[in-house]
């Protein structure tokens, strides 16, 4: 930082230098655009932006974690709903027609509660990401879509999150019954003709589907500090995201 202070102060200096009063109305706007880029025209300083973001992410991770850790924060929610999987779609007609609609909705209820159950472990993993941010990571940040910091989390939490979360959601399911309901369903499909048995990774499916839905939520939230007002609840939020 201080370098790039260095080279921008001599850059001014020198066109100062060699400018005329006539030529004022240009410096001014070239001094303005500096202290923008330098986040200095709200006083904000390297470490007031990368803190802002930080305590915008924390509090957007948050609320994204605590939505979807709620009965129902899944379930009810038609965004982020986890479906049956596509091998139980296919023969799901012919599995209620054969009596067996309870189940299927059974099996489909108790994945999202295994999704709600191991939501709240996702918090620390993204604020481990979020105590390693750097500024060029916040700058880029600030100034991006309106996902960027969703995007960042994907980028650097999602191995992570898929390493903790498939273990705590076989476990979650096997508590909420998932894991029965489903072998149960797998048995049932097989009384009827031409029906196959199902195959597929019953824990990373639902992983897989409650990750996508954590990072649906947090991008709403994201959008909702960048372009909402009443969502900036520190001082310093609100001084950073005025100043973008």
């Amino acid at each position: 930082m201080n370098h790039r202070i260095g080279m921008m102060v001599l850059s001014l200096f020198t066109l100062f230098a060699f400018s005329s009063y006539d030529g004022y109305a240009g410096f001014q706007d070239l001094l303005d655009s500096a202290k923008k880029i330098l986040g200095q025209d709200e006083g904000l300083t390297e470490s007031e932006i990368v803190k802002g973001l930080k305590e915008a992410l924390e509090i957007g991770t948050s609320n994204a974690v605590g939505i979807v850790s709620k009965i129902n924060g899944y379930y009810k929610n038609p965004n982020i709903k986890i479906p049956l999987p596509d091998d139980v779609q296919k023969v799901e007609e012919y599995m209620r027609l054969a009596g067996f609609g309870n189940l299927v909705d059974d099996f489909e209820l108790s994945m999202n509660r295994a999704a709600e159950q191991a939501a709240p472990e996702a918090k620390s993993i993204f604020w481990d990401a979020i105590k390693q941010m750097r500024f060029d990571d916040a700058s880029k940040i600030l100034n991006g879509r309106d996902n960027e910091a969703t995007l960042y989390f994907e980028d650097k939490t999602s191995a992570r999150l898929t390493e903790v979360f498939k273990p705590i959601v076989g476990q979650a399911m096997s508590e909420v019954g998932v894991t029965r309901t489903y072998k149960d369903l797998n048995k049932k499909a097989q009384t009827i003709p031409f029906v196959d048995s199902f195959s597929f990774d019953l824990d990373q499916y639902v992983t897989d589907k409650a990750l996508g839905g954590l990072f649906f939520m947090l991008a709403a939230e994201e959008k909702k500090i960048r372009e909402d007002p009443a969502a900036r609840v520190t001082d310093l939020l609100k001084k950073v995201f005025t100043s973008k």
